[in-house]
């Protein structure tokens, strides 16, 4: 392929490396960040060499950190930070600075100079918003006071690093000799012309963008939204550099431009199948550019940085989440989240210059970044498997989840369609009901309602105690997902066995599961329902309704019996298919003989009746 174009080259070999090395990363269990970094790694010079133009991977990193930036100020709409201003500005500015103080301090202490000190700290201080969100979210810890100070803390972290990026010119201007440096009013002159281009870009955003927006989407092609959003982001950036800020920090002026807008939704739609690969390659240059020859000239001093700040963030993290009020249950998943590195440390540390952060220095601080970040994973599965299973005891205190005692007669796991007629019925009757579901947005609604709505993720025997499953006469299993109704029933069977079940089966063949677990009571969905919906039919088409009810109980018991008879058989489909065959052939002949009766009787055939 020596003739083939680079952009060609390129592009096969970051996403064979990103689609071989990431689904391997998944599969042990260390997420798809650090996947994407040992891509990276394993292309770029100190792995394969495929890629060994550092020049071309640091402009291809910058590209990742521009679109990045834009992403992330696309997500932040207004009254969505409004609403979050006193945890965010909070919170989050307490961590940045108790972290960044602490981490100046002991550097300088050190022996670096203040500069180094100042940077490394400030960059140091800052988490992995992607890994962290990744994590809450998938263990269902978003509205909990865990998730929701940790997203409050990370949500301030990528505000912080705009003005982090903005101070790093300062820096290097701090540096210069005093007769070299600009004048008082030729840096005036400067920071007048920068405060004028970010005012422009800001008022003339909001009163261009929208009438733009509203010409474009008369054109009818929605591919030209994502166009429009990467122009502005290009044109931005451009002007941006063109003061001497960093392109980032229009990317992210740009992402909240299009925040603002009433086509946000639509912009929103169009680029969020991208944003995870764009993350992906970003993070696939960092790999590439850790310059591991610093890592193996100085490995004892690596070591020593990498769990000295990692220490030192635990430290300062843990008393923080003690003072908001973190659950102590909470507190080792959230303590550790934030205190790895992230991924805007490796922005920050790249965007300095060699006045402020020489070269060495930076590959060091950067190969420390990334070390946090694949270790972290290591810590999570031995927190998992050591630490969180104490939580899990009988006597330990509730978690935030579920702020009162739980004494309820019934547990409901699962409060959509089926679920809410269940606890409707009950709750009608005042009967004590506590109900768990894993939607944030169904708990919020059902709450406006009135209804003891939490969230949590019932497959956890933690939350099923603290919901109060142990004191529960009755737990119904009512999710959508099979394969969890069928692990709660396990756990409950396991854990809580005074509670009767009382299972819905989404078809036949979870009901053959749910009966291979004895659950005593089984409802199948919309069985009862649409034999209803038959009887309607029948009765639309002139049958009496008392013929059209017996029927459908007729019809009812039939099928009841067929299900019952095939069940034995359920895992051997040949057998299975022969005893449902039969089973049907026998029932047409019953149908058959009742419907010549009626008409015996009668005088009139309903099935072919015309009115």
């Amino acid at each position: 392929m020596e003739h083939a174009p680079a952009w060609l080259t390129s592009s096969l070999i970051y996403l064979s490396a990103a689609v071989l090395v990431v689904p391997l990363s998944k599969a042990l269990g260390l997420g798809s960040i650090i996947g994407y970094l040992a891509a990276g790694i394993a292309i770029g010079p100190w792995g394969l060499g495929l890629v060994s133009s550092v020049e071309e991977v640091l402009h291809f990193a910058e590209f990742g950190v521009v679109l990045m930036l834009f992403l992330v100020g696309l997500e932040l709409e207004p009254a969505r930070l409004w609403n979050l201003r006193r945890p965010i500005f909070g919170w989050g500015s307490a961590q940045v600075l108790a972290c960044a103080g602490v981490l100046f301090a002991v550097g300088y202490l050190g022996g670096a100079s203040w500069r180094v000190a100042l940077v490394g700290a400030l960059g140091l201080a800052l988490s992995s918003t992607a890994i962290a969100l990744q994590v809450f979210g998938e263990r269902n810890l978003l509205p909990t006071v865990s998730g929701q100070a940790g997203f409050s803390i990370l949500l301030f972290q990528d505000v912080a690093a705009i003005p982090i990026l903005a101070l790093l010119p300062l820096l290097a201007g701090a540096g210069a000799d005093a007769h070299e440096s600009l004048g008082g009013a030729a840096r005036a002159l400067e920071a007048a012309k920068i405060v004028g281009v970010i005012a422009g870009i800001v008022l003339g955003g909001r009163l261009l963008l929208r009438p733009l927006l509203r010409w474009i989407a008369r054109s009818n092609t929605p591919e030209i939204f994502t166009a429009t959003a990467l122009l502005l982001v290009v044109a931005i950036a451009a002007l941006m550099q063109f003061v001497g800020l960093s392109m980032a920090l229009g990317a992210f002026l740009a992402g909240v431009l299009l925040a603002e807008s009433e086509y946000r939704r639509e912009l929103e739609t169009d680029i969020e199948p991208f944003k995870g690969l764009l993350l992906g390659l970003f993070f696939i240059a960092v790999g590439m550019s850790i310059d591991f020859g610093v890592l193996m000239d100085r490995p004892g001093l690596m070591a020593l940085v990498v769990v000295g700040f990692l220490t030192l963030k635990l430290v300062v993290i843990y008393a923080l989440a003690k003072a908001m009020g973190v659950p102590y249950q909470q507190r080792p998943v959230f303590t550790l989240l934030l205190a790895q590195g992230g991924e805007f440390a490796f922005v920050v540390f790249q965007s300095a210059g060699p006045d402020v952060l020489p070269p060495a220095v930076s590959s060091f601080l950067i190969a420390a970044v990334a070390l946090s970040m694949l270790i972290s994973p290591l810590l999570l599965v031995a927190i998992d498997k050591f630490l969180l299973p104490r939580y899990s005891r009988p006597d330990g205190p509730a978690l935030e989840e579920i702020s009162e005692q739980q004494t309820p007669k019934v547990l409901i796991c699962g409060f959509g369609r089926y679920g809410q007629i269940v606890g409707r019925m009950l709750g009608a009757q005042r009967i004590d009901v506590t109900v768990l579901d894993h939607d944030p947005d169904t708990v919020q609604g059902l709450r406006e309602f009135g209804f003891r709505v939490f969230y949590g993720d019932a497959t956890r025997l933690d939350l099923l105690r603290t919901a109060g499953a142990a004191s529960a006469l009755a737990i119904v299993v009512a999710v959508d997902d099979v394969d969890q109704s069928l692990e709660i029933v396990d756990l409950v069977r396991e854990h809580f066995p005074q509670a009767r079940l009382i299972a819905r089966a989404r078809n036949v063949g979870h009901l053959y599961q749910l009966q291979d677990r004895q659950v005593e009571f089984i409802e199948r969905e919309l069985f009862e329902s649409s034999l209803r919906s038959a009887r309607s039919v029948l009765e639309v088409l002139g049958w009496p309704a008392h013929e059209a009810r017996e029927s459908a109980m007729a019809f009812r018991r039939r099928n009841l019996r067929l299900t019952q008879d095939a069940y034995p058989h359920y895992k051997d489909r040949a057998k299975l298919i022969a005893v449902a065959k039969e089973g049907r052939q026998q029932f047409e002949e019953q149908i058959a003989r009742e419907r010549a009766e009626r008409q015996e009787r009668s005088g009139v055939d309903w099935d072919r009746r015309e009115d």
